[in-house]
């Protein structure tokens, strides 16, 4: 079976960018200062452009992301990858603007702001790759260093 033909790289941003607006959950994964490594599942809301969830402030993912740590966040399936490379804080729903909690809330039908066994993440992404099929590996990289190569 031959795969569909490679999308360019200005359609895939837009693909990746319509995925972040109406996509509601993401693979997230971080390491302790340790290297003890920790994936979960988490709802989000594209911020500003960053990635905005929400956790436990006891889960290991919060208590990672404290430190300022790297974290990897993937969306979709294997057939249709957004592979994003980022550094992950703590923001309390104390420090969090209005306007970025109402979005998280009316996205996700979820208000945990004034919860406080809950703290926000925010993710910053320097790296975004998205492939389909090995006909789009060669060309996936659409961000580095934080900025858009498309």
């Amino acid at each position: 079976m031959t795969p569909p033909p490679a999308r360019s790289a200005e359609q895939r941003k837009k693909d990746v960018l319509a995925r972040l607006e109406n996509d509601k959950d993401v693979w997230v994964a971080t390491a302790s200062a340790e290297g003890l490594p920790t994936m979960v599942p988490l709802s989000f809301v594209w911020d500003d452009g960053t990635l905005l969830l929400c956790t436990r402030r006891t889960n290991p993912t919060a208590v990672n992301a404290a430190d300022g740590c790297p974290a990897v966040v993937t969306l979709g399936h294997t057939r249709d990858v957004v592979h994003i490379e980022g550094t992950a804080r703590t923001v309390p729903g104390t420090e969090l603007s209005a306007a970025s909690a109402d979005a998280f809330a009316a996205k996700l039908v979820w208000d945990p702001r004034d919860q406080k066994a809950w703290t926000y993440l925010r993710i910053s992404p320097r790296a975004i790759r998205a492939w389909r099929e090995v006909n789009e590996l060669a060309t996936r990289e659409l961000m580095r260093d934080g900025v858009w190569l498309v």
